[in-house]
């Protein structure tokens, strides 16, 4: 028997002592006073509703469903909210494994043991991302069914929400020193355009989990197979990893994961492009504010830091933002916003990873 909302397989992770190691190593956010709190919480949802109507008008993108939850939250809220995305995300995997070790002679103490070891490792990588996130469309947030939905056997809202962090926010204007109205109302740009991508584009979310799930349908859960794999990773002549997951990769999960590195760069670059077209017009501050912004990416932090980014792979996500947006200013100068559209047409008109660097290639593909 389960527990209510669990499933066979979430013993693999210890979820709620993730959350808790993660909420205890936290780093506290900015002093602020109750009333700067409020403000500032007040002036992100404001931003919100408002950078909606300029990514639909510049994009001309928009749901007919319209959009999906706004919520400001401070760092434990992000943790939180990420824990139950991952849940939602990595349940297939669990109950594969659970099945797996169900015949295997003392299981269920070695699945108590292994699940706590999960839980406190995540729960200290999301205590060091919960300082580093601005904000994020969770695409794979719990879908939520109202009462009165649910009585009438109608589906929910889209899935997904937006996650604003107030205090990152507030803390990545004051060491830039920007104007904090204009550089909160830059952030709301960029995260809305992802919700506008995900609401806009009804098969894109599923396209998305789709190929997530046949990356983790690959993966070697013989603890024994990765040991090796890890071994073999590190020993002499060996290249040294980029990051921990490129280090237990089969052939397949390799293109699969080509696949999503091209889906992911277009969704960074698309929405940092839209963030700083949209800007000149609202947020009279947006050079400056880029400039100080990329010049604090390339700067990066101290080493230790700078090792669990590129372990965590957070180096490779800096670098969609690049490629990604080199491709769309790329396809926009070609053929425009309509033409760039219609990359969202369908999984087949999204860009290959070699297109993602080679815009042209997709434009002619698209446009012959």
């Amino acid at each position: 028997m389960t527990s209510a909302g669990g499933s066979k397989g979430t013993d693999m992770i210890d979820w709620d002592l993730a959350v808790a190691t993660a909420t205890r190593f936290a780093r506290p956010g900015p002093e602020v006073t109750r009333d700067e709190a409020r403000a500032v919480v007040a002036e992100l949802r404001e931003h919100a509703r408002e950078a909606e109507g300029h990514v639909r008008a510049y994009t001309k993108m928009g749901s007919p469903h319209g959009g999906t939850p706004v919520l400001v939250v401070d760092r434990p809220g992000w943790i939180k909210a990420n824990v139950a995305g991952f849940r939602t995300v990595i349940t297939p995997l669990a109950n594969r494994m659970a099945s797996r070790r169900a015949a295997v002679p003392g299981a269920g103490a070695m699945n108590a043991v292994g699940g706590k070891l999960t839980g406190v490792e995540l729960g200290l990588v999301l205590s060091f991302l919960s300082t580093k996130v601005l904000g994020q469309y969770e695409t794979f947030a719990p879908a939520e069914v109202p009462a009165d939905l649910s009585a009438m056997g109608k589906p929910a809202t889209p899935p997904g929400r937006l996650l604003l962090v107030a205090p990152n926010i507030v803390s990545v204007e004051r060491e830039l020193d920007v104007d904090p109205h204009d550089f909160r109302l830059w952030v709301c740009l960029h995260e809305e355009t992802h919700r506008t991508q995900f609401t806009a584009v009804p098969w894109l979310r599923d396209h998305i989990e789709g190929e997530i799930q046949a990356f983790l349908a690959e993966t070697e859960i013989d603890p024994a197979t990765l040991l090796e794999r890890l071994r073999e990773a590190v020993s002499g002549g060996a290249p040294t990893p980029g990051n921990l997951v490129e280090v237990v990769q089969t052939p397949a999960q390799r293109e699969i994961l080509g696949r999503l590195t091209a889906v992911m760069s277009l969704l960074e670059g698309h929405a940092d492009v839209v963030m700083d077209g949209v800007g000149p017009q609202v947020v009279p501050s947006v050079a400056e504010i880029r400039e100080k912004f990329q010049q604090r990416r390339a700067k990066g932090a101290s080493r230790m830091d700078q090792l669990l980014r590129k372990l965590l792979g957070m180096d490779a996500k800096l670098r969609q933002y690049q490629d990604g947006a080199v491709f769309v200013n790329a396809v926009l100068d070609a053929v425009g916003m309509e033409g760039l559209n219609k990359v969202w047409t369908s999984p087949n008109t999204l860009p290959t990873k070699e297109e993602i660097h080679n815009p042209a290639a997709w434009v002619a593909r698209m446009h012959r």
